[in-house]
């Protein structure tokens, strides 16, 4: 699955993945009010207009983006039918052609590390039949639990030939309250770094970069140039651009030098662009194509960096 989502970097031209991260205060009112007409103000109604809000979205912005990450708890604060919407956001987009990384961030050990890992990742069992879950193609993990945790998510990414980013250096502000204290002279990223380029040799795809990759923050970007050289088969997930303060001039030590090696993820800045001053004339009816146009503005700005940066 990593060379499937490197060829579709490299056909569209766009390291970016697109955070479905829907709340109800970025809905437009005209869908909320188609959904709550049709179920009411109550789960089913939300999960309904994030549905509805999602599609919009998608169906604008698909053939520009290799990828999308929904995260899993945007839709679980509605319950089933948020999980439903999940579910259907994910087929959705893999019929649209997207490679989809479920920001699900789970991190146990033994049989329940497995057990979500085949949720999101494998099959289950069912009878004589082997039945997908929700079916992602990459998940988030945690890595906190040690070796236990992750390898169940490798034994199944090895089985469905599927992917994972693992947890190193998070864009949050307090992320470094543990991630960089010092451990035998470097911070605990860099051990968690080293961990995941050991963790990754156990799958390496043709074009060099490993299944098991890595999540870290575009607003320590000094920390990506490092992880880069820690991780060098490691494929970045990178989180904070955008609404987190991050820009493309913060990203290129994420990037080799062929401007491979990362892929950079917008949530509510696409999402809710239309909220944003600089795309308000698009308009609530017009929000999809307010996320479209910040989109095209997101590749304009890191392609821009790449030439600056000689990549």
């Amino acid at each position: 699955m990593i060379d499937q989502l490197i060829k579709m970097i490299k056909s569209t031209g766009a390291p970016i993945v697109v955070g479905l991260d829907p709340m109800m205060k970025f809905v437009p009112e005209h869908i909320k009010k188609a959904a709550f007409a049709e179920k009411g103000e109550t789960l089913e109604g939300a999960a309904e207009a994030i549905w509805l809000y999602n599609k919009e979205i998608i169906d604008k912005i698909y053939d520009l983006i290799p990828a999308v990450k929904p995260q899993i708890a945007m839709y679980e604060q509605f319950g089933i039918p948020g999980l439903v919407t999940f579910q259907k956001t994910v087929q959705y987009c893999k019929e649209k052609g997207l490679i989809v990384i479920g920001d699900i961030k789970r991190g146990d050990i033994g049989s329940t590390s497995t057990a979500y890992a085949t949720a999101h990742l494998g099959k289950v069992q069912v009878g004589s039949n082997l039945c997908a879950g929700f079916d992602e193609d990459f998940v988030t993990v945690n890595p906190y639990l040690g070796t236990d945790g992750v390898q169940p998510f490798i034994d199944v990414c090895k089985e469905e030939k599927k992917g994972l980013f693992i947890l190193v250096k998070t864009s949050n502000p307090s992320s470094g309250e543990f991630q960089d204290r010092l451990i035998d002279g470097k911070p605990l990223y860099e051990h968690v770094g080293e961990q995941v380029a050991a963790w990754g040799e156990q799958m390496i795809g043709v074009n060099g970069y490993s299944y098991v990759g890595a999540v870290v923050g575009a607003t320590y970007p000094e920390q990506g140039r490092i992880l880069r050289k820690v991780m060098p088969k490691s494929f970045i997930l990178v989180p904070g651009y955008g609404a987190q303060g991050a820009s493309g001039k913060d990203l290129v030590h994420f990037f080799d030098e062929n401007g491979l090696g990362a892929i950079v993820n917008s949530s509510r800045g696409i999402i809710a662009a239309y909220q944003n001053e600089k795309y308000k004339s698009f308009g609530a009816e017009n929000f999809a194509d307010a996320s479209r146009q910040a989109v095209i503005d997101m590749i304009e700005d890191i392609n821009s960096a790449f030439e600056d940066a000689g990549k």
